[in-house]
Protein backbone atom coordinates (compact mmCIF):
# COMPACT_ATOMS: atom_id res chain seq x y z
CA UNK A 1 0.00 0.00 0.00
CA UNK A 2 1.55 3.63 -0.40
CA UNK A 3 0.97 6.48 0.76
CA UNK A 4 -0.12 10.11 -0.07
CA UNK A 5 -2.62 13.33 0.27
CA UNK A 6 -5.39 14.66 -1.06
CA UNK A 7 -4.76 17.56 -2.98
CA UNK A 8 -8.24 17.90 -3.94
CA UNK A 9 -11.72 16.11 -4.06
CA UNK A 10 -14.98 17.47 -5.67
CA UNK A 11 -18.07 15.80 -3.86
CA UNK A 12 -20.54 17.18 -5.95
CA UNK A 13 -19.00 14.80 -8.77
CA UNK A 14 -17.30 12.54 -6.71
CA UNK A 15 -13.79 12.49 -7.69
CA UNK A 16 -10.46 14.50 -6.90
CA UNK A 17 -6.51 13.57 -7.08
CA UNK A 18 -4.40 12.33 -4.38
CA UNK A 19 -0.37 13.41 -4.63
CA UNK A 20 1.88 10.64 -3.62
CA UNK A 21 4.33 10.92 -0.69
CA UNK A 22 7.07 9.50 -3.06
CA UNK A 23 6.36 11.95 -6.04
CA UNK A 24 5.59 10.95 -9.29
CA UNK A 25 2.22 12.02 -11.27
CA UNK A 26 -0.97 12.55 -9.37
CA UNK A 27 -3.72 9.35 -9.04
CA UNK A 28 -7.27 9.95 -10.19
CA UNK A 29 -9.88 8.87 -7.34
CA UNK A 30 -13.25 8.32 -7.83
CA UNK A 31 -15.39 8.08 -4.51
CA UNK A 32 -16.18 4.32 -5.27
CA UNK A 33 -12.64 3.21 -4.38
CA UNK A 34 -13.25 5.25 -0.61
CA UNK A 35 -13.20 2.45 1.89
CA UNK A 36 -15.82 3.70 4.29
CA UNK A 37 -19.27 3.39 5.53
CA UNK A 38 -21.90 6.43 4.97
CA UNK A 39 -21.36 8.99 2.61
CA UNK A 40 -17.75 9.01 0.87
CA UNK A 41 -15.56 12.01 0.62
CA UNK A 42 -12.42 13.08 1.05
CA UNK A 43 -10.70 16.83 1.95
CA UNK A 44 -7.81 18.38 0.35
CA UNK A 45 -5.05 17.81 2.96
CA UNK A 46 -5.95 14.51 4.40
CA UNK A 47 -3.12 11.58 4.92
CA UNK A 48 -4.62 8.47 2.75
CA UNK A 49 -3.35 4.55 2.08
CA UNK A 50 -4.07 3.46 -1.52
CA UNK A 51 -3.04 0.84 -4.14
CA UNK A 52 -2.49 1.79 -7.61
CA UNK A 53 -4.31 0.61 -10.59
CA UNK A 54 -2.97 1.30 -14.35
CA UNK A 55 -6.20 2.58 -16.50
CA UNK A 56 -5.92 3.42 -19.94
CA UNK A 57 -5.93 7.28 -18.56
CA UNK A 58 -3.50 7.22 -16.39
CA UNK A 59 -2.74 5.92 -12.64
CA UNK A 60 -5.72 5.22 -10.32
CA UNK A 61 -6.30 4.84 -6.91
CA UNK A 62 -8.58 2.86 -5.73
CA UNK A 63 -9.01 0.64 -1.65
CA UNK A 64 -8.72 4.65 -0.18
CA UNK A 65 -8.17 4.35 3.27
CA UNK A 66 -8.19 7.94 5.41
CA UNK A 67 -5.20 7.72 8.26
CA UNK A 68 -6.86 8.77 10.99
CA UNK A 69 -3.65 10.48 13.39
CA UNK A 70 -5.55 13.59 13.12
CA UNK A 71 -8.83 11.84 14.48
CA UNK A 72 -6.84 10.73 17.81
CA UNK A 73 -5.04 13.65 18.36
CA UNK A 74 -8.58 16.08 18.57
CA UNK A 75 -9.62 12.83 20.44
CA UNK A 76 -6.93 13.66 22.92
CA UNK A 77 -7.11 17.54 22.75
CA UNK A 78 -11.28 17.20 23.79
CA UNK A 79 -10.22 15.36 26.78
CA UNK A 80 -7.56 17.46 27.82
CA UNK A 81 -10.05 20.64 27.42
CA UNK A 82 -12.92 18.64 29.77
CA UNK A 83 -10.27 17.90 32.48
CA UNK A 84 -9.18 21.73 32.15
CA UNK A 85 -12.83 23.08 32.37
CA UNK A 86 -13.66 20.61 35.08
CA UNK A 87 -10.91 21.59 37.07
CA UNK A 88 -11.48 25.04 36.19
CA UNK A 89 -15.35 24.98 37.37
CA UNK A 90 -14.20 23.06 40.75
CA UNK A 91 -11.83 26.17 41.58
CA UNK A 92 -14.34 28.63 41.06
CA UNK A 93 -16.69 26.61 42.98
CA UNK A 94 -14.27 26.95 46.06
CA UNK A 95 -13.87 30.71 45.41
CA UNK A 96 -17.61 31.54 45.91
CA UNK A 97 -17.57 28.79 48.83
CA UNK A 98 -14.78 30.65 50.68
CA UNK A 99 -16.32 34.51 50.00
CA UNK A 100 -19.96 33.16 51.96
Amino acid sequence: MATGKVKWFNNAKGYGFIRPDTGGEDLFVHYSYICMDGYRSLKAGQQVTYDEREAPKGLHAVNINVIEADKHRSSSQDTQTESTEDADSHQHHNLRAAAV
